[in-house]
């Protein structure tokens, strides 16, 4: 088998032969047919996230050891489950989505189901080796979320992009119930919760994004406004299309520059602005603020499985439009990464080995 692993940090991807693996006790054996790339992947290839003032969260601290093979946005035929593994879950030979938000199984928040806030995570991809590569082991077919009639890249892009904004939506403050929404960034997190947040929400939309090309995609796609954060006055109109300001602000970007485009963005009492993105640094507020502007700050996490459960569901019922995806050939993952970073992706890129 192929997987496509950092090797050095930083570096290029290296594309390595292996044995294919041989699931033990619970396990299962997934033949991968598509695998998203995920902005937190540009993050993981070089090995930290920025905390800001020249502190950096090292992946390496966190437990990872080169080689490692990246890819949490996993779907995948199952070949062979273990010989401990529930039968009756997952059937060799159909495809699944993989939730790759797994926890230790036994702390307080695996327990309540919520295994993505374990302090002893089993992520794939981001932790333990995910899906760049031809197959990928899966700990137990719980994780397994039958995805029919939906095509497989659109699919593999719920375990992250999709659980992730539909989390975050779930987060629009509700005291100021149809004020317009502000969704800040249009990555693939960012276009998903665009296509979704009919779900949640009636109120007027707006998008920012520095890019033009995905300004226009988001009127495409029914916001009501778009903006610019980086020109000058941005916040300014924003207000005045808003009649004093917007509810909520959704950040799938997550740098000091966007949070402050979004302080000033929202009304002047009662708003909340939701952290996603993972860009980095460190933002300065002043205390008087969060009294004074009733204001409330809250970061989102990806999702349960089943919150992946749901949302299959959803997209299976048509109740809300896929994002554009991109398939490219393993190969391709260094190109794909370039890419991202450069910031030329509208929607999702999709390996399919």
């Amino acid at each position: 088998m192929r997987r496509a692993q950092i090797v050095r940090w930083g570096e290029p991807l290296e594309i390595r032969e292996y044995p294919t693996p041989k699931p033990q006790g619970t396990e299962v054996l997934v033949r991968v047919t598509a695998c998203g790339v995920c902005h937190s992947d540009l993050h993981i290839h070089q090995g930290f996230f920025d905390l800001g003032g020249g502190e950096k969260l090292s992946i390496e601290e966190r437990g990872v050891r080169l080689p490692f093979t990246m890819g949490h946005e996993i779907a995948g035929e199952v070949v062979e489950l273990g010989p401990d593994a529930p039968r009756g879950l997952a059937e060799p030979g159909r495809e699944y989505v993989v939730h790759p938000w797994i926890g230790c199984g036994s702390c307080a928040f695996c327990k309540k189901g919520l295994e993505h806030y374990c302090p002893k995570p089993r992520f794939l991809g981001t932790v333990v080796d995910g899906g760049y590569g031809d197959y990928v082991i899966v700990p137990h077919p719980r994780y397994l979320v039958p995805f029919d009639g939906l095509p497989r890249e659109v699919a593999c892009t719920l375990a992250c992009s999709g659980v992730t904004a539909f989390g975050a939506l779930q987060k629009i403050g509700r005291e100021l119930d149809g004020w317009p929404v502000m969704l800040l960034g249009l990555g693939g997190v960012g276009a998903a919760a665009l296509a979704m947040i009919r779900l949640v929400t009636d109120a007027p939309v707006y998008v920012a994004d520095i890019d033009p090309k995905k300004r226009d995609y988001a009127l495409s796609r029914g916001a009501a406004a778009v903006f610019d954060p980086a020109e000058a006055g941005a916040e300014k109109k924003v207000r005045e299309a808003s009649g004093g300001g917007v509810g909520t602000v959704i950040d799938f970007v997550g740098r000091p520059e966007t949070a402050r485009f979004a302080l000033g963005s929202l009304v002047t009492k009662g708003g909340t602005l939701v952290v996603v993105g993972l860009y980095g640094d460190r933002l300065q507020i002043p205390m008087p603020y969060f009294p004074l502007r009733a204001l409330t700050i809250r970061g989102s996490y990806v999702g349960t499985v089943e919150d992946l459960r749901t949302l299959v569901r959803l997209a299976q019922e048509g109740r809300f439009e896929p994002v554009p995806v991109h398939t490219r050939p393993l190969e391709e993952a260094n190109a794909a990464l370039e890419d991202l970073a450069a910031g030329r992706v509208v929607g999702r890129q999709v390996l399919v080995p």
